[in-house]
């Protein structure tokens, strides 16, 4: 039996501001301090952001769209009532916020808190009845894709979406074997946490929802910090000091990781991926996990940080399974990420070519690093990206290599400054990327001074998760026609963001874009290789172009500048080559299959929530697994597998992890032995141009 006052909560859709405010409620109510704050926020968007966009009529219908979608995407919670009582604010709020009124979005989180809270208080009542009266033998299916989903209008049309809701979530545990008397409990606790994070909510909460509702629309890099935020800025995003070096985001009611930081913990854990979903942690080997579906950010943050040494297990959702019955856990020591270990690395591919074998340096750059406090004290030791791979560069040329390969996957970027100094260890002269102000003002940065370079055969390697400095590198290389990018189109974030302090909470807003040489800008389309790879990352899912309002791509006059090659004329050859070898190689056969596995996964709108057909469901994703993993081991000469639990398996993959701690190698990379041979191709091919050129000139010369 619900208390007597969820009775009124029909009513609540037809009373108004006044008669809300009354005390039993506990309204939340901003205050003069965020009266103050909206109005310098509206004045720095307007005047700063790069978009230039004026907050009018357009922008407020848009805000006050993106805003309910914030609170209640999947419609879960509000009545189409409210969403047409909610009508009224759809072009005032322009008007409002630059006067300091905030009522609009301080009504409409008080409508969603009592109907969130409402519905958590009945789902965690009746929860344990609810569980026990489950058909699973029922011909029924839960939606994936409530995008086109419309607003409810009856209360009933609501508790049948969350009896769907519920049954899906009771279906995913008893699947992922969790114990049947211990389901119920589970979700009671799991929804009791929410309901208790939903009566703690404060202005400020509400303040930074609203305010951030508004500034992603100008783009998914600007973003309004409360004050909380603000002091745990690293903290919230980024989890390499003493964590797991994962920097994470909340999507939905579950937390997912973004990126990994490399050479951070996970990162050489290797388990933890990007698009991975966290639903449950736990301390130390054998800790009770603690289910954080529906938690906070800051709150799932705080429960994966922790001492150095220490031992964090994740239970997580693969990003590669459409369902939430397929869990793993995951064990991560904790640590620091350390300079020295981010540097840049070198080894040496031998690639064998007919009756020869060419070398291949490789160059590993993880990171874009200075050490800025050594720089400035004067030290003549401090660390950068630049100083290491010069050195690494004379050491990889004094054992003789053929060419070089810079591996920039995974490299999120970091200082400009060693993008450009860096992309001067491979040119002349010249300049670098052209960074274009909100101002409309255009300056460019680069190498002033003609100096030594190194002029040998060059490819530069990068996948979806290289961004940023890596873009603007590779960019640069591939407008001078220095070297030959290889690999999947990069991230394509192409902003600059500043932070700007408000009177409560800070402010991150896009003020420059990046632009190549050519006058491209690295924004949303990001580099497109000059000899495509298959790629391991879901382009829906990662990467700029997959952020709601993103900016767009578009062009600067270019720069005048060097081409040091025609490659032009080589890249189809090169990109023939790589096809004919990539048929034939197994590694590239199985990476090509699992990646069209994952495509058909990715197209499951809906989920069947009779237990036979789950299952079903479920076995054919992993049987069509097996089968790829069975064709690769058999074109490798290796024993096909009985099933993807096989002890075999399991004891051939502890076998791996035993070799690589003993003799301190990896398993062959694929993608970078077949970067290595597009460079040989290319030595190849302009080996054989030179030497038509050359025997064409002397067939003239005695002619004359």
């Amino acid at each position: 039996m619900l208390p007597p006052v969820k009775a009124l909560l029909p009513l609540l859709a037809t009373l108004s501001w006044a008669t809300l405010s009354l005390p039993a409620w506990s309204l939340i109510e901003y205050s003069d301090t965020q009266r103050e704050t909206i109005i310098e926020l509206v004045e720095t968007l307007e005047e700063r952001h790069y978009a230039k966009l004026e907050y009018n009529d357009q922008l407020s219908s848009q805000h006050l769209d993106n805003y309910i979608a914030r609170l209640d995407g999947a419609k879960m919670f509000f009545l189409a009532a409210d969403i047409e009582e909610f009508e009224k604010y759809r072009t005032v709020m322009d008007d409002q916020l630059p006067k300091g009124k905030l009522d609009a979005g301080f009504f409409i989180f008080n409508r969603f808190q009592q109907r969130l809270e409402n519905r958590l208080e009945q789902v965690v009542e009746t929860l344990p009845e609810t569980v026990a009266a489950m058909n699973f033998d029922r011909e029924e299916s839960y939606l994936l894709d409530t995008e086109e989903r419309q607003w409810a209008t009856r209360q009933a049309e609501l508790d049948e979406r969350w009896r769907l809701h519920l049954k899906n979530q009771v279906l995913s545990l008893k699947l992922a074997e969790k114990e049947q008397e211990e389901i119920a409990p589970t979700l009671v606790k799991r929804y009791s946490n929410q309901l208790k994070r939903v009566q703690q909510y404060n202005e400020q909460d509400v303040f930074q929802i609203y305010a951030n509702a508004l500034t992603e629309l100008y783009d998914p890099h600007t973003n309004y910090f409360s004050p909380r935020r603000s002091e745990n800025f690293n903290i919230n995003m980024s989890l390499s000091l003493e964590g797991i070096g994962a920097v994470l985001q909340l999507e939905d009611e579950y937390t997912k990781v973004a990126r990994l930081v490399p050479k951070g913990p996970a990162d050489k854990q290797g388990e933890l991926h990007p698009s991975d979903r966290i639903v449950g942690v736990g301390q130390g080997e054998d800790g009770e996990i603690e289910d954080v579906i529906g938690w906070r950010l800051d709150e799932v943050v705080e429960l994966i940080r922790g001492p150095k040494d220490s031992t964090v297990r994740l239970e997580v959702i693969p990003a590669k399974s459409k369902t939430t019955d397929q869990r793993k856990v995951i064990t991560i020591v904790r640590n620091q990420v350390k300079l020295e270990e981010q540097s840049a690395q070198k080894e040496i591919l031998e690639i064998p070519n007919g009756d020869q074998v060419l070398k291949v340096g490789v160059i590993d750059i993880p990171a874009f690093y200075i050490d800025f406090d050594a720089m400035r004290r004067g030290d003549k030791e401090y660390k950068s990206t630049t100083r290491d791979v010069r050195k690494l560069l004379g050491e990889l040329q004094a054992e003789g290599v053929d060419g070089i390969l810079v591996d920039l996957r995974n490299n999120g970027g970091g200082s400009l400054q060693e993008a450009n100094e860096l992309t001067g260890l491979f040119i002349e002269y010249g300049p670098t990327v052209q960074i274009r102000h909100s101002s409309r003002r255009v300056w460019r940065d680069g190498k002033r001074l003609k100096t030594d370079y190194y002029e040998g055969p060059l490819v530069v390697l990068i996948n979806r998760l290289s961004a940023s400095a890596s873009e603007i590198f590779a960019g640069a290389i591939q407008d001078y026609e220095r070297g030959i990018i290889v690999g999947d189109r990069s991230f394509g974030k192409g902003t600059v963001q500043t932070m700007v302090p408000l009177t409560e909470g800070q402010l991150k807003v896009t003020e420059s874009k990046f632009y190549r040489i050519s006058g491209e800008s690295t924004q949303h389309r990001g580099v497109v290789p000059d000899v495509v790879f298959p790629s391991l990352y879901d382009p829906e899912e990662i990467g700029e172009s997959s952020l709601d309002h993103a900016l767009d791509w578009d062009q600067i006059n270019p720069v005048r500048h060097r081409r040091y090659e025609d490659l032009s004329s080589v890249v189809p050859r090169l990109g023939t080559l790589f096809e004919e070898r990539s048929t034939s190689n197994p590694d590239f056969v199985f990476l090509e299959e699992q990646i069209g596995l994952a495509q058909q996964t990715r197209e499951i709108k809906e989920l069947p929530l009779k237990e036979a057909e789950r299952i079903a469901l479920r076995e054919s994703q992993e049987s069509k697994a097996l089968l790829i993993e069975n064709k690769r081991r058999v074109a490798r000469g290796e024993e096909p597998l009985a099933s993807l639990e096989n002890d075999a398996l399991d004891e051939e993959d502890e076998a791996l992890d035993e070799a690589a701690d003993t003799d301190d190698e990896e398993m062959p990379d694929v993608l970078l032995t077949e970067a290595g041979n597009v460079l040989v191709d290319a030595l190849l091919l302009k080996q054989q141009a030179y030497a038509v050129h050359t025997g064409n000139r002397e067939d003239k010369q005695k002619v004359k």
